[in-house]
């Protein structure tokens, strides 16, 4: 079950040629078994019609002439014998014996008494003493009118010739006048050979009707493959193009649908950033205001506690904003040097008094846009430089398919079970890291939906020598349409 396609293509497909392939083996051998049936009937009616001719005419004939006549009918094929007396019981119960006298008698033009002794399919050897008498070695031998030919030798009948089957059957009739005649019949037919045209043709239509079906079931599955690729995007990028309205009808109704949902969702999100662009304005007002009368007050501890509270709300609006308006930046897709991306952003955390050990490697370059990677890795590197000490190490390299970048610090770590949670918006983990080094509870949370807006992710896990490493890896492809 394992090797069996996954896709709802693939198994449309597999079950299609399977069914295709099995009625066209059944198809062809239901032709070979007709064309035998066909071919013995055709063969038994031939033979039925020789002895009646034969029948009515030894009857119609003086009892003086008929030994000359006899002679006369004796054939390859077919011995015409008078001195046989007849056999009583002998005949046989086979049913193709019943229908060979059936046949005879039909074609007679008066009833006969009639018996068939034996009636069997044997190799060309037994009928060899019926064909001996007239043929001599070598000698080819065409009955013309008869389907059958023969080569016959001294030993074998038909060593260096076609194969061939011979049916013999033994016929007794008597005449009006009482006269017993006795005929050994063995018609000779070539052995049945495989129908070729009728096979290619049934394979060609096999081929056929496979090739539609591929086609059919490719066209059918298509929209369903963009449908998914469509829903798998769409928390990247909730203003990627609608789905075309295009296929069945089932089809265009589920893409009607998703898009409207598309369409509903960028509603929601941009009235709910209206809001609150509306509600940061109305908050950065008093903020203002408050600071304008701390001017008035005199230095002292209280004044600054009041003014790092008035940056940490006036930042933590900034953040929220932020994070709320992923994915709806109107910034531009650039082919970006991310070595070069990340020396600045090192500068930067150098400027803040951080120890930076950075290594990198020759990596490609990679579309994306410039200021919201940048604020991906800055996140980081703020992360680390906050709760690790002030020593951070960072790597840059491209392995397996992907560009890695990784941030390193030598703090405490945190637990296993708070690594998924801290990328959920404002969670801070108090225990481990103070309140009086500010944030927002919103830095990884943002770092991480930069990343996936990107076609990448971010990983935390604790390095086995102290502190926390996030990973932070992008497919290394030269092109991408970021969020798209």
């Amino acid at each position: 079950m394992r090797r069996l396609p996954r896709t709802l293509y693939g198994q449309l497909l597999l079950t299609l040629l399977t069914s295709v392939l099995l009625a066209n083996v059944i198809g062809i051998a239901l032709v070979l078994t007709d064309r035998e049936r066909l071919s013995r009937t055709l063969r038994a009616e031939y033979v039925a019609q020789h002895l009646a001719d034969m029948i009515n005419l030894l009857d119609e004939t003086a009892a003086a002439s008929r030994p000359k006549l006899a002679g006369a009918l004796t054939s390859p094929n077919a011995q015409v014998l008078l001195d046989q007396p007849w056999r009583v019981g002998g005949k046989t119960n086979l049913p193709e014996a019943g229908k060979l006298r059936e046949l005879i008698q039909d074609d007679l033009g008066s009833p006969f008494r009639l018996q068939v002794l034996s009636f069997r399919d044997d190799s060309p050897d037994a009928a060899e003493d019926l064909l001996r008498p007239f043929v001599e070695p070598g000698q080819h031998v065409f009955t013309p009118g008869k389907q059958f030919w023969v080569q016959a030798f001294p030993n074998k009948l038909g060593e260096g010739g076609p194969e061939f089957k011979i049916q013999m059957a033994t016929v007794q009739a008597q005449l009006k006048d009482g006269t017993v005649v006795t005929f050994r019949i063995g018609q000779i037919s070539s052995a049945a050979e495989t129908p070729w045209r009728v096979t290619a043709w049934l394979l060609l239509v096999a081929l056929v009707v496979a090739m539609a079906s591929a086609w059919a079931v490719r066209r059918l599955t298509r929209p369903l493959a963009l449908f998914s690729q469509a829903a798998t995007g769409l928390a990247a990028n909730l203003n990627q193009p609608p789905l075309p309205e295009t296929g069945t009808q089932e089809v265009v109704n589920a893409s009607r649908a998703f898009n409207r949902m598309q369409q509903e969702l960028q509603r929601y999100l941009q009235t709910r950033s209206q809001m609150l662009a509306g509600v940061s304005h109305d908050l950065r007002l008093p903020i203002t205001r408050v600071r304008l009368r701390l001017e008035q007050l005199e230095e002292g501890s209280a004044r600054q506690a009041i003014e790092r509270d008035l940056v940490e709300m006036d930042q933590l609006i900034g953040d929220t904003l932020a994070y709320l308006r992923m994915g709806q930046g109107n910034e531009s897709t650039v082919l970006l040097n991310v070595g070069a991306l990340l020396e600045g952003v090192v500068e930067d955390v150098e400027a803040l008094g951080a120890e930076v050990m950075c290594r990198t490697e020759t990596v490609k370059p990679l579309y994306a846009r410039p200021q919201a990677l940048r604020r991906c890795i800055a996140n980081l590197l703020e992360n680390a430089r906050r709760y690790g000490g002030g020593v951070v190490e960072v790597s840059l390299r491209e392995r397996a398919g992907r560009v890695e970048i990784m941030v390193r610090d030598h703090g405490p770590g945190i637990a296993e079970d708070d690594l998924e949670r801290v990328f959920e918006p404002y969670v801070r983990l108090e225990h481990s890291r103070a309140k009086h080094t500010g944030g927002s509870g919103l830095g990884l949370a943002i770092a991480r939906a930069i990343a996936r807006e990107h076609h990448g992710d971010i990983f935390l896990f604790n390095h086995p020598l102290g502190g926390l490493c996030a990973e932070l890896h992008f497919p290394a492809q030269r092109e991408a349409a970021v969020g798209g």
